[in-house]
């Protein structure tokens, strides 16, 4: 449910942190906006923010670093057409603000884009996906450290065969205010926690890595021992699959994808594609195919910022809008793009809830939330049992996109081959090479086993990281290149 309580319960805790202790209030914002407008504008935007964040790193069974640090200011933007104008400072405070608003409002007047450093309101409606307490708080140092003694302990008793074992908790309370020149006013508070293991297994002289974690917007009680056992288990297991792998085969050939993270794949191949700022410009692979189809049927994908807890999901996104649960893919056909506030107004559609920036120095522009595939109906076993010579992808590392043709190099980090609809042996070295565009036109089983990530993803955009979610059932395609070692 959108209503615009939530947020004004926000707005004073954005007010007690990024206002009042400046000597600001709401009326020094608008005379801020009013200043850039006395230059005819499309739109122009404040952006408040102030970050708290923590970290800790474990290494050979001792915490080696931690590290603490408070980030806060603002941005001014200014939008007329296509061009941005664009200022930022960390020093909160009335002439601050002013001068960046004259200085955006110059750059907006001289007609071209910029960025510099600089020296009637509607509460946004919103929702409340989270709690919005800080889980810096929510345990003691001492507990945190215990903590990753914990993974280490856990992570060395699964198995002789680990010799090294590498831990790191991250805690994050965010919050942040923003005020349109349509007079919008919204605010959230957005806590961030991740646990990430990595684990060195030994065996004959051969060294193979594995990895897990998780995490969410919650506070650090979310990390209890069954938790930190399922983290540890995967991690220990990839590592103990890889000591055994071969090198693996090269060819076109089906590739079953396993669950969950593996829709990084999707992330990348396609929904970077399917941002509105790409098909605006009509380097997309994806741009003017609105209607058309663009994949098999049955095969559905949604950008979805409204699911409770998640990584990738905002209460509203960072220009004030309400998230939102977008259908980019209906069974095959393209519905739509992932749009902000800007590119919206370009397109002549409504904004999605997906302008987001990486903070307060930084322009919105339009990015995922939480990616994912819908489910199908064929049971993950039927569709393995279905491959006669193929590979089973079911973890990746890297890859790389070329947005404008859709073609993409992923690495699976943990991969088997399969004969006969039966698992042989563990894969090492396989990369999956393809498009976007292409590969989903030759999805032809889809599973009932949806499963988002476990709050691991982070995705990069012009320089810009903001956290993401993905998700994806048990998939089979056809006809993928699969490069390998052997």
């Amino acid at each position: 449910m959108i209503s615009r309580e939530p947020t004004i319960e926000r707005l004073d805790q954005a007010r007690t942190l990024l206002l009042e202790p400046f000597g600001l209030t709401e009326r020094h914002l608008a005379k801020a906006l009013a200043t850039i407008a006395a230059h005819r504008v499309d739109d122009a935007d404040l952006y408040f923010q102030y970050t708290r964040s923590e970290g800790w790193s474990l290494e050979e069974g001792i915490v080696k670093t931690g590290s603490f640090s408070i980030d806060q200011g603002f941005g001014v933007r200014a939008v007329s057409g296509e061009k941005t104008a664009f200022a930022y400072s960390d020093d909160i405070s009335e002439s601050s603000l002013m001068d960046a608003a004259r200085t955006v409002r110059t750059i907006a007047a001289a007609g071209q884009g910029g960025r510099v450093r600089a020296p009637t309101r509607r509460v946004a409606p919103s929702r409340t996906l989270y709690d919005g307490s800080d889980p810096i708080a929510t345990l003691d140092s001492t507990a945190k450290v215990a903590l990753l003694g914990r993974v280490e302990q856990m992570a060395r008793a699964k198995d002789p065969r680990i010799v090294q074992v590498m831990a790191g908790l991250a805690s994050e309370y965010d919050v942040v205010m923003v005020m349109r020149s349509n007079g919008t006013l919204g605010a959230d508070v957005r806590p961030l926690v991740r646990l990430s293991v990595t684990v060195i297994a030994e065996q004959g002289g051969r060294r193979e890595l594995g990895s897990g974690g998780g995490g969410g917007r919650f506070g650090l009680a979310w990390f209890d021992d069954q938790r930190l056992a399922e983290y540890v288990d995967a991690a220990v297991q990839a590592a103990l699959t890889n000591l055994q792998s071969r090198p693996a085969p090269a060819g076109e050939m089906s590739v079953v994808l396993g669950p969950g993270w593996p829709g990084v794949l999707l992330h990348e191949a396609v929904g970077h594609g399917l941002e509105g700022d790409f098909n605006r410009k009509g380097s997309s692979a994806f741009s003017g195919r609105i209607g058309q189809r663009v994949a098999a049927k049955g095969v559905t994908v949604l950008d979805d910022g409204t699911i409770a807890d998640r990584r990738g999901s905002l209460n509203l996104d960072d220009e004030g809008c309400p998230t939102q649960r977008n259908v980019l893919i209906e069974d095959g056909i393209l519905r739509g793009y992932i749009q902000d506030a800007m590119n919206a107004r370009l397109m002549g559609v409504a904004p999605t809830g997906n302008g987001r920036r990486e903070s307060y120095a930084h322009l919105p522009m339009p990015r995922m939330t939480n990616t994912y595939m819908l489910g199908g109906e064929r049971d993950p076993a039927e569709i393995l049992a279905s491959i006669k010579r193929g590979l089973y992808a079911t973890n990746f590392g890297g890859g790389q996109v070329d947005i404008t043709s859709g073609k993409f190099v992923f690495s699976a980090s943990e991969a088997f081959w399969v004969e006969n609809g039966r698992i042989q042996y563990p894969v090492k070295g396989a990369t999956l090479v393809g498009s976007g565009p292409e590969s989903l036109k030759k999805v032809s089983l889809i599973g009932n086993d949806l499963r988002l990530d476990t709050g691991v993803g982070t995705c990069g955009k012009e320089g810009q990281s903001v956290p993401v979610g993905v998700g994806q059932p048990t998939l089979r395609i056809d006809g993928l290149t699969v490069g390998g070692t052997a």
